[in-house]
C-alpha cells in the first residue's frame, strides 16, 4: 500500500506500520500527508500502536523520534494484511457477481454493449466483467449504462430499445 485515502482504523494502522518499517525516521507530518488525515489522527493511532506494544519510540535527536516495529507489531501487520486482502477479495467477488447480474438483465433486454460511467477499481472490475461476458464497451448514449458511484454499481437502460 502506498499513499492512499484509507477508510478504517485497521487500514490506517496497516499503512502506518508499513511506512514505519520502510522508514523508522518518518515524521508524523509526512505520515499524515500520506494518509490524507490530520497529524492528530496519526498521533492517536501511533499512541494506540505503542500502548499495545506494536511500536516502540526512541529519541534519535533532540526533537527527532524514531519508530521501531516490535516482533508483535510485525505479527499484527501480517494479520492486518491478511484481513485487508480477504476484505478486498470479498468486495471484488461481490461486485463481480452484481455486475454479472446487471449484464444478464441487459442481455435479456437484447443488448450486447454497454457504457461504463465511472472510474477507479470498481470501474475496472466492471470492464473486466463486461469483457468476460462478451459485452462491447461503447461510448454511446442509446445503450445501457453501468453507473459506478463509489462501491455501488447500477444499470440504467432506456425504456424501449
Amino acid at each position: 500500500m502506498t499513499a492512499i485515502q484509507t477508510q478504517t482504523d485497521s487500514d490506517r494502522e496497516l499503512v502506518l506500520l508499513e511506512q514505519i518499517e520502510t522508514n523508522p525516521d518518518v515524521t508524523q507530518a509526512s505520515l499524515a500527508g500520506q494518509l490524507g488525515v490530520a497529524v492528530g489522527t496519526v498521533n492517536w493511532h501511533l499512541k494506540r500502536l505503542i500502548s499495545k506494544g506494536y511500536v516502540k519510540v526512541k529519541r534519535a535527536q533532540r526533537r527527532k523520534l524514531r519508530y521501531i516495529i516490535t516482533p508483535e507489531g510485525i505479527a499484527f501487520r501480517a494479520r492486518l494484511t491478511v484481513n485487508y486482502i480477504e476484505t478486498s477479495m470479498r468486495l471484488y467477488r461481490r461486485i463481480r457477481q452484481h455486475v454479472s447480474e446487471l449484464l444478464a438483465a441487459a442481455r435479456q433486454a437484447g443488448y450486447d454493449q454497454v457504457r461504463i460511467d465511472g472510474d477507479g477499481d470498481i470501474g475496472d472490475i466492471c470492464r473486466l466483467t463486461c469483457i468476460e461476458m462478451g459485452f462491447k464497451l461503447k461510448d454511446e448514449d442509446d445503450i445501457p449504462v453501468l453507473e459506478v458511484r463509489g462501491a455501488r454499481v447500477s444499470l440504467r437502460m432506456k425504456e424501449n430499445k
